[in-house]
């Protein structure tokens, strides 16, 4: 069963208020604002007013006017629903052309296929589209997998995640995990298959299984197997040595305990104990490898492992805390000159949480905010699953966090908001938001003049 957590929820207000600062009454500020002709702001500056009924009538008159505000409204929803439909069909004629595009004999042609239904399906939610063509687009992807270059494999792969992310779960998901998994572990296991395939293949597995919901399945200990596989042999040997690791291999090897870690977030207690005991010790002799995004993926796995293991038992204590929070400090403050400054800046900022949870067990919580709402990242756990879901989709996590139901049931949002059409259709003015940013600017340059006047006390 996923752990989740109950995530806050911005509250509306009631539609049709109207109270200072409600959507109806700022509608009615600005009629009424427009309603000024340019003269009458030219004899107001001379000192002339109008008399008590003009403004009276112009305000009844306003007033009056509310409803053919709500029918102009309506009647603009009504175009934007036309207009919407009309970009639907034409979305999905051309996503059709785009598997059309799937089977041609070019590979050039096949390849701008999959990158167009990557972007369609990282951005957008086409769960009923989708839903109707799963076997076909199933059919495509593994003929890729299978017969194309390493490239048009990887693109394949990473399609395919995309896919088990549309179709949000359940029966369909695994059904078309089981078609594509011997395909997706056998790139997996060549050691002749291209590098970026075998990152890509990794990266899928992880998240299909993790989408088919296959807890404590055959499936989960499958994967789990195979990914282990991967990652292992960049563990010491019995002398304690690291291996060498081969030119692509630090990458793959990471895709690899990435995926890993996102499953373990699924073991029952049972089997993470086991996990737990056998991979902790090793993991933290890989602190020491060469490759700096190897150990920031090795560090943050420790501490989701750490996380969960106290989640099973309140009392757990690590073997050899001291020396794993010894090699933490030396990671949070490396200077090594012969490193990227980058990679320094980027280790050392991830260690310093990675220590400070080790140290304090506390994690320090991240707001992820989109549209209206928002969830709280507040542990390593829910920053592993965040992550993986952001590594597919990129930046149309955004979207994705709205709308489609497998990631609100993950994240515990509930069924997506339905927003008022008039709230939607509401957007600032030229004037508007100059005057926003003006005042924004002023509010930060007086902030940071007081800032300025106290460093010159100081010195």
């Amino acid at each position: 069963m996923r752990k989740t957590r109950d995530m806050p929820r911005s509250r509306k207000g009631k539609r049709g208020s109207t109270k200072p600062g409600s959507l109806r009454q700022e509608v009615l500020q600005l009629q009424l604002s427009a309603k000024v002709s340019p003269k009458e702001l030219k004899n107001g500056v001379k000192g002339e007013s109008a008399s008590d009924d003009d403004l009276t009538s112009d305000v009844v008159s306003h007033y009056s006017s509310a409803s053919d505000t709500t029918s102009v409204l309506e009647d603009g929803t009504a175009g934007e629903q036309v207009d919407e439909q009309t970009a639907q069909e034409e979305t999905e004629d051309k996503l059709k052309q785009c598997i059309d595009n799937l089977m041609d004999k070019s590979a050039k042609n096949r390849l701008a296929a999959l990158e167009s239904l990557r972007q369609a399906f990282s951005s957008r939610v086409l769960h009923d589209f989708l839903m109707e063509r799963r076997l076909t687009i199933s059919d495509c992807l593994e003929r890729s997998l299978k017969k194309g270059s390493g490239e048009e494999q990887a693109a394949a792969a990473t399609v395919f995640a995309l896919l088990c992310i549309q179709l949000g779960g359940g029966d369909e998901v695994e059904e078309g995990f089981k078609m594509l998994y011997p395909v997706l572990t056998a790139i997996l296991m060549d050691s002749g298959a291209s590098t970026v395939a075998r990152q890509s293949c990794a990266r899928t597995l992880g998240m299909c299984c993790y989408a088919s919901a296959a807890e404590a399945g055959e499936d989960l200990i499958k994967s789990l197997a195979l990914l282990e596989s991967v990652f292992v042999s960049s563990y010491p040997n019995r002398e304690g040595v690291l291996p060498t690791p081969k030119p692509g291999s630090a990458g793959f090897h990471s895709a690899a305990l990435q995926a890993w870690s996102l499953l373990v977030t699924l073991c029952p207690a049972s089997r993470l104990t086991v996990l737990l005991d056998l991979h902790l010790p090793k993991l933290q002799a890989c602190l020491e490898s060469s490759d700096v995004n190897y150990r920031i993926t090795v560090g943050e796995t420790i501490a989701l492992l750490v996380e969960l293991a106290q989640e099973v038992d309140e009392e757990f204590e690590m073997e050899d805390r001291e020396g794993l929070c010894e090699c933490l400090k030396s990671l949070a403050t490396d200077g090594n000159k012969h490193r990227a400054k980058n990679d320094r800046r980027k280790q050392r900022s991830i260690f310093r949480e990675v220590l400070h949870y080790i140290e304090n067990e506390d994690f320090s919580q991240e707001k992820i905010r989109f549209g209206v709402e928002s969830i709280s990242i507040d542990g390593w756990m829910r920053r592993r699953i965040y992550n993986a879901f952001k590594e597919i989709l990129g930046s149309g996590i955004s979207h994705h966090l709205q709308f489609n139901p497998l990631l609100r049931d993950i994240f515990g949002l509930g069924s997506p908001l339905i927003l008022d059409a008039a709230v939607k259709g509401i957007k600032m003015s030229r004037l508007e938001k100059h005057l926003s940013n003006s005042a924004a600017f002023k509010a930060r340059t007086k902030l940071r003049n007081k800032v300025r006047d106290k460093r010159a006390d100081v010195m």
